[in-house]
């Protein structure tokens, strides 16, 4: 579309607006969208069920539980499984807390990238949005490879069980299918905002219908006389140090690694519903409700499942079996292989609507960064098509870049675990910025935090909230940064701090080179008004009308 063309419909589109054409609710949303500074591009499509189970569904439950079961239960035993779930998801709490509330106030697809570079002054703008909406995007896209990664390998294990032991998995195979099915997901997300609402919308009971499948099942077929005790499960009994030298103390806390992988950064959940915001209908209220719900219901009800795992797991020396997976291994052992492989296949139905709404995700965050300018394409990949409403450049870039990760591992394992280590990391710290930078400007006259209706308030427990997510954020970066096995060996060495370090340092040399003269920070799209401020890249916030429910700019 010409570029005369695109300021037309801009002006449209503002006016539309303005003039209160739709809905109620959309017009307000619409309006505040306007006085963050963009103009309405997409179609409010998704409802507040549809939300919500967009929330469930990133995060994956059961998917994610069973690519990331092996971990803790091999490093630090079955106890490490129960009580560092509950630990993490208590903390994971207080971060979804706090990032609903930054939601809350901005509702854009930029999510926690536009917000980032909105509280901070004015100096500082660019560069924070710069690196934070670097680590989001390489996050995200990482993150989407790891997980369509891991899908293929859930097939395939279904495969080595449903073929017997001698079954070969080869790279290629591997690789093949990967590739295909993130081809698919990009196909279906190519789909209009309205049928892409319509099919997550049932999202959300495939995936906790799944998981209550799994653990009343679990419960009913495994004898009373073959469950292990209570000293098992939760007390000294079920624990094991397999690190190879760490002490106790890190054997046991690299059982985090399963719900901070699962609720944090594997579905990209609390950024992710922010990224699809501008799609939401009430979206100042519905965005950060669904983070709130999702990270309650995934916490609880992941730790029941745990414990059920544990509890009906068969000798922890015979875990993981010939799959490679023990969460596979030992729903093979208490329903035996056809009752397994069917409810596997859910399993694997759920791990592929994680890779859907993520995949959905990572191309808003690509959108919004590429209107802002933050990519050198002079704005190619933000613009939405107008057969669909939807990013499809962004959709198909996002698909393409994804798929060069696996790649890695026709020539090494090792280097694809390397790059699919940096994205608990990178996209932790793109969390946390945001939260620490509303914190340390509050006071500062150039940073004007207006909250929206999901707010925590200045007192005391917002202040707790924000203080403890942003300390076990960094915390956790730590454990994450460990080799989990001793000695370190080229094959065992953890690349996910040097790799997340690398990148930071990397968008730091590009925007000094040459990325700061066409990244100014997020920019308006709106041709009715400019900033008050040349330094400014928003414009300046307009007043609401109550009574009329029209941005009026001063």
């Amino acid at each position: 579309m010409p570029p005369a063309q695109e300021k037309k419909d801009a002006q449209a589109d503002t006016r539309s607006v303005a003039s209160g054409s739709g809905s109620d609710s959309s017009s307000a949303d619409d309006n505040k969208l306007l006085e963050i500074g963009y103009v309405p591009s997409f179609k409010r499509e998704f409802s507040n069920v549809a939300t919500i189970s967009f929330a469930f569904s990133i995060m994956g439950l059961c998917s994610s539980i069973a690519t990331t079961f092996n971990t803790p239960l091999t490093l630090g035993g079955p106890a490490s499984v129960t009580w560092c779930w509950i630990l993490g998801a208590v903390m994971c709490f207080t971060l979804g807390a706090s990032i609903a509330e930054i939601v809350s106030a901005f509702p854009t697809c930029g999510g926690l990238y536009t917000a980032s570079a909105q509280l901070v002054p004015r100096k500082q703008r660019a560069i924070v949005g710069w690196v934070v909406g670097w680590l989001n995007i390489l996050g995200q896209i990482v993150g989407l490879s790891s997980t369509e990664f891991g899908l293929a390998n859930m097939i395939w294990a279904a495969v080595v069980v449903g073929r017997g032991d001698d079954y070969q998995v080869t790279a290629g195979k591997s690789v093949g299918l990967f590739a295909g099915l993130l081809v698919l997901h990009g196909i279906l997300n190519c789909l209009a905002t309205r049928s892409l609402a319509r099919l997550t919308s049932g999202f959300v009971f495939i995936n906790l219908g799944a998981t209550i499948i799994i653990i009343i099942v679990l419960l009913a077929t495994t004898p009373r006389s073959e469950m292990h005790p209570a000293g098992y499960v939760f007390g000294s009994q079920g624990f094991v140090n397999n690190t190879g030298g760490w002490n106790d103390g890190i054997a046991f806390l690299f059982g985090l690694l399963s719900v901070q992988w699962t609720v944090m950064s594997r579905s990209q959940d609390y950024d992710a519903t922010a990224h699809i915001s501008e799609e939401v209908k009430r979206a100042a209220y519905a965005a950060p409700s669904a983070i709130f719900i999702a990270v309650i219901g995934t916490g609880v009800l992941g730790w029941l499942l745990n414990i059920v795992l544990v509890l009906c797991s068969g000798p922890l020396e015979n875990l993981p079996g010939a799959s490679g997976s023990a969460f596979l291994d030992i729903m093979v052992l208490r329903m035996g292989k056809p009752g397994a492989l069917f409810i596997w296949a859910f399993v694997c139905l759920t791990a592929f609507f994680v890779c859907q709404t993520a995949l959905q995700a990572a191309s808003r965050t690509v959108y919004a960064f590429s209107r802002d300018k933050g990519l050198p394409d002079r704005g190619f990949f933000g613009y939405n098509s107008s057969w669909t409403q939807t990013p499809l450049r962004a959709i198909w870039f996002v698909t393409l870049i994804g798929i060069v990760p696996g790649l890695l591992d026709l020539a090494s394992p090792v280097a694809l675990n390397a790059i699919f280590a940096m994205t608990a990391m990178a996209l932790d710290l793109s969390y946390i910025i945001p939260i620490f930078c509303r914190r340390y400007y509050r006071n500062h006259p150039e940073v004007n935090f207006v909250p929206g209706p999901f707010y925590m308030g200045d007192g005391i427990i917002g202040w707790i909230a924000n203080v403890n997510c942003i300390l076990w954020t960094l915390f956790v970066c730590i454990i994450f940064a460990l080799p989990t096995t001793l000695p370190v060996t080229g094959i065992t060495m953890n690349y996910a701090a040097p790799i997340t370090g690398g990148v930071i340092l990397l968008s730091l040399v590009w925007y000094a080179v040459g990325g700061r003269r066409h990244y100014k920070g997020p920019q308006s799209n709106r041709t009715d008004v400019k900033p008050e401020n040349p330094d400014d890249a928003l414009v300046a916030p307009p007043q609401y009308d109550e009574k009329a429910e029209v941005v009026q700019v001063v």
